[in-house]
């Protein structure tokens, strides 16, 4: 199995980006992936004034996959997460819906043991591992990171998990595949910003759908099928979502799949 390390980072998706990995349809790599502040907070008395906000969300990567063409679905199976010993999750004034209530940054960094993050003696959470980051280039034009749209990117979806399998277009040849900003620990979004942030390792095998007509980004796993949806209006978003779902209901019933 090939593997690609985290020495190989992006910032932001782009199809001027230099493949590190060139594989076939079919293959299994692993990814090694920093977490989303790429190693820079390390114990919880470390000021986020500091950080350097250029090196966030690093997505490792890009890998070429031959014969992947515009037009074509480029399909990524999740199928193993391993994260980390520990984990960071932090808050502050102006930061994310609970941002209003806070004076000063609060930071908090949890040992993970057996499938627990450890909050304090007291206090263990159950993990639910899951990829912020995945995506592919866009046609045209550098995305951040940071951001989620049709190319996949921040997405921060839970479902993005061991056993789901994500479906990206393919924009360029080669799609050029990206991902990272693994979460231990993941609500449904980000209200203070950060989930439990972890760097860790990602297998996945990736293939390619030829010339299929599906509205991506897409995730399936046993029991459901969704789709994805991202704009600055929520209520705009949650339209466009739906509207996709029932397009892909019907496109599915013509080729027999329900």
């Amino acid at each position: 199995m090939k593997r690609i390390t985290k020495d190989n980072v992006i910032y932001s998706m782009n199809p001027g980006n230099t493949p590190a990995l060139y594989i076939e349809p079919g293959e299994t790599i692993l990814f090694e992936t920093w977490d989303a502040l790429h190693g820079q907070v390390s114990d919880a008395e470390k000021s986020i004034s500091g950080l350097n906000w250029e090196r966030v969300n690093p997505a490792t990567g890009p890998v070429y996959i031959n014969n992947a063409l515009p037009g074509d679905i480029l399909s990524v199976k999740i199928e193993k997460i391993d994260v980390e010993e520990t984990g960071v999750t932090l808050c502050g004034p102006g930061m994310g819906v609970m941002g209003k209530t806070l004076n000063e940054v609060t930071t908090k960094i949890m040992t993970i043991k057996d499938d627990l993050a450890y909050y304090n003696e007291k206090i263990q959470l159950p993990l639910n591992k899951m990829i912020g980051v995945i995506g592919v280039a866009p046609k045209e034009g550098d995305i951040s990171n940071g951001v989620p749209d049709l190319h996949g990117g921040n997405m921060d979806c839970k479902e993005v998990t061991e056993g789901a399998t994500i479906l990206l277009p393919v924009n360029v040849p080669g799609a050029l595949l990206a991902l990272g900003d693994l979460h231990a620990i993941m609500a449904d979004g980000e209200i203070s910003v950060t989930g439990l942030e972890v760097g860790g390792e990602v297998t996945a095998t990736i293939d390619v759908i030829k010339k299929d007509n599906l509205p991506l980004p897409m995730i399936e796993n046993e029991n459901h099928i969704m789709t994805l949806a991202s704009d600055e209006d929520l209520d705009i978003a949650v339209e466009m979502a739906a509207s996709k779902l029932m397009f892909n209901r019907i496109t599915r019933q013509m080729k027999g799949l329900f």
